[in-house]
């Protein structure tokens, strides 16, 4: 399976070659800032996206769009890594090599990777939590997709991988994301409705006086009321002593 990648000739090798030629072609700061990009900066993109998705969507929106942006938001992580665990057999079974071991003239900016080229983990990673934002929130979505392809575009660039390597990697994190969210937003939306309920730990879901509005809409809907001024026993016994 190690023979995914042929000569020059071959699309996925001439392609390599153009945009890792970029990395020839550029200053050496600037390779330095793609080489940062690339391996940290983008994920860590990523991350405050997610964060300022759950931020902003914690304080807008009903009770029931805050639970099921939670329980979207909290998927995003969990599908990222389940999709990189995938991968782990998948490079054990191509064992393809990385790119600069098999050709000569490449611009390596990112030295000592000795495992398997095929599938990207960075581009798994990267896809896999910006489309679970986008199942929580569209317009924090695009954001992040446009991260996403940028280090698929980055570890090209710095000729660790193979464009198809990188398409692989969206490939995968891509469907981890949507074939199993149904099910795993049928287990964390009750999960991140109870987390809203509870007066402790309810602003995670939702702002402080938002979780308090739903824990009163929650117990409204069961019939449970809160205590009103002048309504509590310690009331009339007040209202006994004035008499």
């Amino acid at each position: 399976m190690a023979g995914l990648e042929l000569d020059g000739s071959n699309p996925d090798v001439s392609l390599l070659y153009d945009i890792n030629g970029l990395a020839k072609a550029a200053p050496t700061w600037f390779d330095r800032v793609m080489e940062f990009v690339g391996e940290y900066g983008i994920m860590l993109g990523l991350v405050l996206v997610g964060l300022w998705c759950w931020w902003s969507m914690r304080k807008r929106g009903t009770a029931e769009d805050s639970v099921t942006a939670a329980a979207a938001i909290v998927w995003a992580p969990l599908a990222a890594a389940i999709a990189i665990l995938i991968n782990i057999p998948i490079r054990g079974f191509v064992e393809r090599p990385r790119p600069f071991n098999d050709h000569e003239g490449l611009e390596v900016l990112i030295h000592g990777k000795t495992d398997f080229s095929f599938v990207s983990d960075h581009s798994t990673l990267a896809m896999g939590i910006a489309v679970g934002i986008f199942v929580a929130n569209r317009k924090f979505g695009f954001v992040a997709i446009g991260l996403a392809l940028f280090a698929g575009f980055s570890r090209i660039y710095m000729g660790v991988h193979y464009p198809t390597d990188v398409i692989g990697g969206f490939a995968l994190g891509t469907a981890v994301v949507l074939l199993l969210a149904p099910l795993a937003m049928a287990l964390l939306t009750p999960l991140m409705a109870a987390v809203a309920r509870s007066p402790r730990v309810g602003w995670f879901v939702r702002s402080k006086s938002a979780a308090v509005a739903y824990a009163d809409e929650q117990g409204g809907a069961r019939g449970i009321h809160e205590p009103r001024p002048g309504h509590g026993r310690g009331d009339l016994g007040e209202k006994d002593l004035a008499a």
